[in-house]
């Protein structure tokens, strides 16, 4: 789904409906900083959010995800393109995630055997810390790259208020995690909790 263009789409309806960003989000019980960012195309509304979106803008579901007003021809393609857009979307950050694992045990794979050379083997001191030197060096860019696709593989919830965010580079590092999910500040409600990876916006 195209998120910028789902973004204008909202501030053009809006605008058509009379309603300003606070009035519709008074109208869907959130702060008018969620109706910029869906407007910025930086973020999607979230699930439950998604009928009542329509109602106050006076578009279909299908509408809404396409971005634009559509006639009785375009509706039922517009349909299909959207649900595989959905489907695409998924597969994308299921790949990505795979992905970060593979990297991963690779990272381990080429860094554990140089710490135990160094470690079992007679050498001078100065190979001994450049192996481990450069273990410690593949072992953080292998968890650096990682992270990057995990973070970009769909968004984290909140199970406070159902949210879908992308957290901060900062805010993913120093959050602790399980392998579904990680503990994130929601950036609408501004509760801490172990927020559950999803693979979609």
């Amino acid at each position: 789904m195209d998120q910028t263009k789902i973004g204008k789409f909202i501030s053009v309806m809006r605008k058509h409906q009379g309603l300003t960003q606070r009035a519709l989000a008074d109208i869907l019980g959130i702060s008018d900083k969620t109706v910029s960012k869906w407007e910025c195309g930086n973020g999607m509304p979230e699930v439950s959010l998604m009928l009542p979106l329509c109602e106050a803008l006076n578009v279909s579901l299908n509408e809404l995800f396409s971005g634009e007003k559509l006639t009785d021809t375009d509706y039922k393609k517009k349909a299909e393109e959207n649900i595989m857009n959905l489907v695409n979307e998924k597969e994308a950050s299921k790949k990505k995630l795979i992905l970060a694992h593979i990297v991963v045990v690779i990272t381990m794979i080429a860094a554990i055997p140089m710490v135990i050379i160094a470690g079992a083997l007679e050498m001078p001191v100065w190979l001994r810390i450049v192996m481990i030197a450069i273990a410690l060096l593949v072992i953080i860019g292998g968890i650096a790259v990682a992270c990057v696709l995990d973070m970009d593989a769909g968004t984290f919830e909140c199970k406070h208020c159902g949210t879908r965010f992308k957290p901060t580079a900062g805010a993913y590092i120093k959050g602790g995690h399980t392998l579904t999910k990680r503990h994130l500040k929601c950036p609408e409600c501004g509760k801490s909790s172990y927020c559950k990876h999803r693979l979609t916006h």
